[in-house]
């Protein structure tokens, strides 16, 4: 099944980047990854991108950034597999307290947590990131800024 998704790279003043935590179904060990969601019939990207901000952070104002990267993966949960087709968004925010009230039922059951992240923490973690070089694409987002042309991932 074809899913067409937004991610937000949602960076704070201390460079640290927002990512949730979920456990694989298939060997239960933890994977991180931005906030965001599914688009629904009719919204547009900015639309999905502000709808998921507000239920799984809290956050309602925020300018969106450029799109950064767009990423095709396969990926399974709750028994279906999906095609994804991922936007991702660089977002800078000033700090806030994450106010997860918002979830739907679905991810009130499977996202463990949160947490912002710092680069060297990135670095240092055994957790799985998604995408799988998301550090070193952070990295270079937040030394260079967004890139002059979009950046397709693999994975």
């Amino acid at each position: 099944m074809a899913r067409t998704s937004v991610r937000l790279l949602l960076v704070d003043d201390k460079d640290r980047l927002l990512l949730f935590v979920s456990h694989d179904d298939s060997d239960g060990h933890p994977y991180w990854y931005p906030i965001g969601g599914g688009i629904e019939p009719g919204e547009s990207l900015a639309e999905t991108a502000a709808r998921e901000a507000r239920e799984e952070t809290g956050l309602s104002e925020f300018q969106l950034g450029p799109e950064v990267w767009r990423r095709r993966a396969t990926a399974s949960w709750g028994g279906v597999t999906y095609d994804c087709r991922e936007h991702y968004f660089f977002v800078r925010v000033a700090a806030f307290d994450v106010d997860t009230s918002g979830f739907t039922e679905n991810e009130r059951e499977t996202v463990k947590g949160h947490h912002w992240w710092t680069l060297d923490e990135m670095s240092a973690t055994d957790d799985r990131l998604v995408p799988r070089d998301l550090r070193l694409l952070m990295g270079d987002l937040l030394v260079s800024g967004p890139p002059d042309e979009l950046i397709f991932l693999t994975t």
